[in-house]
């Protein structure tokens, strides 16, 4: 893929070149990875000092603008340093998700934490089993009043010991494999009810088994329409095979 860069996205290019250069060689990642945390908050935050956290988002976002383009950019030197920090799961996967599906109160709400680096989220949609078929959803989500409540098990959820937030896919009528009655919510990590059992993974990172049982969401909480995520949740496939394809950076000609 031959891209020519702007002035603007070649100054983003050379601003993150230099920070990571300065900041996050090899050995600072290799401590960084041995730590407690296995994540660098310093670094997080100067990520967000950058902008970088602020770059893809629109600017009647909040956001620098910067579009596909930026994510593939900051992705692209991610990838050469390979950075841990949940830039992935927090900006291109959750954000995506919110300034795609969210309500204009949501909106205000999630994404400026998530730009000023104050807010770490993860996407929780795999479930055993079901062999990455975002229709297999066996997790339910059940009404009553001004609440949902939760019930059921993801697998595989990166970042999500380091998260705040998350966002969970349920089902919220149908059958399991059914492709309508698939629902998005947004899902405190510490609420009642959520256990983590968290473990690492190959390349350093982390990740965490999820059950959720009785586990109560304020309806407002909905993240799109009820029983649409999985359109949502294929479009957010497309930006994030796009992003990870840009942190490979043996795949671009520039």
């Amino acid at each position: 893929m031959d891209i020519q860069f702007t002035e603007e996205q070649e100054l983003l290019r050379s601003s993150i070149q230099r920070l990571l250069r300065d900041q996050y060689d090899f050995d600072t990642r290799r401590k960084i990875v041995a730590t407690e945390d296995g994540w660098s908050r310093k670094h997080w935050s100067a990520f967000a000092e950058l902008g970088l956290l602020a770059a893809p988002f629109s600017e009647a976002s909040g956001g620098l603008g910067g579009g596909p383009l930026a994510t593939m950019i900051v992705m692209q030197e991610f990838g050469r340093h390979l950075v841990v920090e949940p830039y992935f799961e927090t900006v291109v996967l959750a954000g995506g998700l919110i300034e795609s599906q969210g309500t204009d109160a949501q909106r205000e709400a999630l994404l400026p934490p998530i730009m000023a680096g104050e807010a770490i989220w993860a996407l929780a949609w795999t479930e055993a089993k079901s062999r990455y078929d975002l229709n297999n959803v066996s997790t339910t989500a059940k009404r009553s009043g001004d609440k949902y409540t939760l019930n059921g098990a993801k697998a595989t959820v990166i970042g999500a010991p380091w998260a705040d937030k998350l966002i969970v896919s349920a089902r919220t009528s149908g059958g399991p494999r059914d492709r309508a009655g698939v629902s998005l919510f947004i899902v405190d990590r510490q609420s009642a009810g959520l256990h983590l059992q968290s473990f690492k993974t190959i390349d350093g990172r982390c990740a965490a088994e999820i059950t959720f049982k009785d586990v109560s969401v304020p309806a407002s909480n909905l993240l799109g329409k009820e029983s649409e995520g999985v359109a949502a949740l294929e479009a957010c496939r497309d930006r994030a095979i796009a992003a990870l394809c840009a942190g490979r950076p043996e795949r671009w000609t520039c």
